[in-house]
């Protein structure tokens, strides 16, 4: 397809996004802005006990919109992207309902200011937009005329709902959490409002400090007593969540064929781990041992970042030199996280850079400092400050994965229905652990041996997820399972089982969905093509198509890629 023509169609193709933009705009300003919609700076979410319904009506009118411009629309692109944009509408009602039919309205606002004061207050925004963070402090903590603090706001709702029978409080896991890592969400806010000069900030922000401590009380008083010792979902909840990060399998398949792909793994790692022991001196062979082993060469503080940044450069030299997919032309940003950032996203991961109207910000690769401990203790990685460590996060998290996934969107120019509705987490995180994979044959021996502790774990995910909602294992099981197994510590293991139950149920098992259906496909390809088989020109074909579900993706491979010469 020409460059010109594409534009054509992705231009069409992003009007017909404005219809939902205008929704999260009105319903989430700070989602909307961090994405790159303009004028949104200043405003916040302004949150009330009549949110979800307003919000399912102006979505449903969105989706009566959308629906109207299908039967005379004629480019197939645009008419893919159409269908993309409804059934976002569809599951965004759909969750929203059942949501407020089953749950009472808790939340961590301690968190939610902090993610809406972090998207401005951020280097690569320019110095004029992060002035806007004051503005948005002042109305979270109603100090600025016609502005409710958002924590009263928030007792308000769930206050609200607690004559409503039948609705479940949040799980005591979560609240305890939750109250351990408050404070961490303040402090952050004042380091991230000294670190960019920020003035005129002292009173709204000794009011938030005010106002979160309040908030504690409320939980305390207010949220405990109706918490949940049961930390499982409804079955129903249990299924949206499942449907809305793109995963297709029913839980008892994903349970069989993880159970599977977890053995076939540990029999790898058996026979990799013997090699390694021998090349490194190690007294035992067994495989947790030797991951225990590697994991005491612990990096030095400052000698984290340079081996990671090291490892991306030997990863991106065997990319060209492989010919195994186009690298973008920016250069990426790897960093260690703040306190307030490992509270809020305890686990490596990736922020991606703006998708609407990019002008050369970038993504960040994130690491973790720890996690909290269900007493409440400080717990400590060992899992990613280890050279042998470095490949296979480097590579998922960076190139060729999320980095190089979410940087070739922006520097190709793909629709914001693909960049954006079309993302879940089965899609990015299928493709981020498919380029581990791909990566493997390239990596030292020890550092094969943590890609497939990784792997391990993807496989684990994918059984202990459904496992737990479904009664079958206990957190305590899957801690066990997860520390002597998979070989994490004990700060990894919990911040696993805390993605199971309370943080965000069903999504750990998105990446071996995702995976597994991206090597199934790659096959498909490969033995349709025979001898013709081009890795390179594969590759750039899937990233091209932005954030595709598989089964779309799929069809998109067979249709164009498949005939191609």
């Amino acid at each position: 397809m020409l460059q010109s023509q594409q534009s054509d169609w992705v231009a069409k193709s992003n009007r017909n996004a404005q219809v939902l933009f205008g929704v999260m705009a009105q319903y989430s300003p700070e989602q909307a802005g961090q994405l790159g919609i303009q004028g949104l700076d200043e405003r916040i979410t302004v949150p009330a006990p009549d949110s979800p319904e307003r919000f399912r009506h102006d979505t449903a009118v969105a989706l009566t919109t959308l629906e109207s411009r299908l039967p005379e629309e004629q480019d197939p692109l645009v008419r893919q992207d159409v269908e993309i944009l409804t059934k976002a509408c569809q599951r965004q009602i759909h969750a929203s309902e059942a949501y407020e039919q089953h749950l009472l309205p808790y939340s961590n606002v301690a968190r939610e200011i902090f993610s809406g004061m972090r998207v401005l207050l951020n280097p690569q925004i320019p110095a004029e937009r992060q002035k806007a963070a004051v503005v948005r402090l002042r109305r979270y903590t109603g100090t600025e005329a016609g502005y409710t603090p958002t924590v009263v706001l928030a007792e308000r709702i769930f206050r609200a709902k607690l004559n409503v029978p039948d609705l479940l409080g949040p799980p005591k896991s979560e609240i305890d959490k939750d109250l351990a890592e408050m404070n961490s969400y303040v402090a952050g806010i004042g380091d991230l409002l000294k670190k960019f000069n920020m003035t005129g900030y002292e009173d709204p922000y000794a009011k938030l400090q005010t106002q979160v401590a309040e908030y504690r009380e409320f939980i305390q008083k207010e949220v405990l007593p109706r918490a949940r010792t049961d930390f499982r979902l409804p079955p129903e909840l249990y299924a949206i969540n499942l449907e809305d990060v793109g995963v297709d399998y029913t839980p008892s398949d994903l349970e069989r064929a993880a159970h599977q792909s977890f053995t076939e793994i540990q029999a790898q790692m058996k026979e990799l781990a013997a090699r390694v022991a021998k090349e490194h001196n190690f007294a035992s062979a067994d495989y947790r041992d030797v991951i225990r082993d590697l994991k005491k060469n612990q990096l030095q503080p400052d000698h984290v970042m340079p081996v990671y940044h090291e490892t991306l450069d030997h990863i991106e030299e065997i990319i060209r030199r492989e010919h195994l997919v186009s690298l973008p032309t920016r250069p990426c940003i790897i960093r260690v996280a703040s306190a307030a950032e490992t509270a809020q996203q305890p686990a490596p991961h990736y922020l991606p850079p703006t998708l609407i109207d990019n002008h050369g910000d970038r993504g960040q690769f994130v690491l973790p400092g720890g996690t909290t401990g269900a007493n409440g203790e400080d717990l400590k990685y060992d899992d990613f400050t280890f050279s042998a460590g470095s490949w296979t996060l480097t590579a998922h998290e960076a190139r060729p994965g999320h980095d190089l996934q979410f940087s070739a969107m922006v520097e190709r120019g793909v629709s914001q229905a693909r960049a954006i509705f079309a993302f879940n987490s089965t899609n990015v995180e299928g493709w981020a652990l498919y380029a581990e994979w791909f990566m493997f044959p390239y990596m030292p021996d020890d550092g094969k041996l943590i890609s497939l502790q990784l792997r391990l774990l993807r496989a684990a995910r994918a059984f202990l997820d459904p496992e737990l909602q479904a009664g079958k294992v206990s957190p305590k099981q899957a801690l066990e399972l997860l520390e002597r197994e998979v070989v994490l510590s004990p700060a990894f293991a919990t911040e696993e089982v805390d993605r199971f139950t309370f943080r965000s149920p069903g999504q750990a098992v998105s990446y071996f969905d995702g995976y597994t259906r991206l090597l199934q496909l790659r096959a498909d390809v490969e033995k349709a093509s025979g001898t013709n088989f081009n890795v390179q020109r594969f590759h750039d074909f899937i990233l091209a198509q932005g954030l595709l579900p598989p089964d779309v993706l799929r069809k998109a491979v067979v249709k164009e890629f498949s005939r191609k010469p």
